[in-house]
């Protein structure tokens, strides 16, 4: 296990199983008619993607742009997921009074 870590290849098995869990979604879709769109599916693991991109570059020892970059392509994918799920919605955020 401490090689898995140590080489980032748990971060590889991660993104597999990211990979899979987003053609079930998109096969289910297609066979039951509902839930998320493709799209919405895809920006919504992408955050998740680029944070375990992030985080395979650090275990390996890869550059700091590297990280940087990933972690800005997770923030550039949140704020795509939360830009569709405010405009499916029609709504703004709710402030606390």
């Amino acid at each position: 296990m401490q090689e898995a870590f140590a080489t980032g290849a748990i971060v590889d098995v991660i993104l597999v199983m990211m990979a899979l869990e987003a053609m079930a979604l998109v096969a289910l879709r297609r066979r039951i008619g509902r839930g998320p769109s493709p799209l919405a599916i895809l920006t919504s693991l992408a955050a998740g993607l680029f944070l375990l991109i992030a985080l395979r570059i650090a275990l390996t020892g890869g550059p700091w742009q590297g990280i940087a970059a990933a972690l800005l392509g997770s923030l550039l994918a949140h704020t795509a997921d939360t830009w569709l799920r405010w405009s499916r919605d029609g709504s703004a955020p709710k402030t606390v009074s």
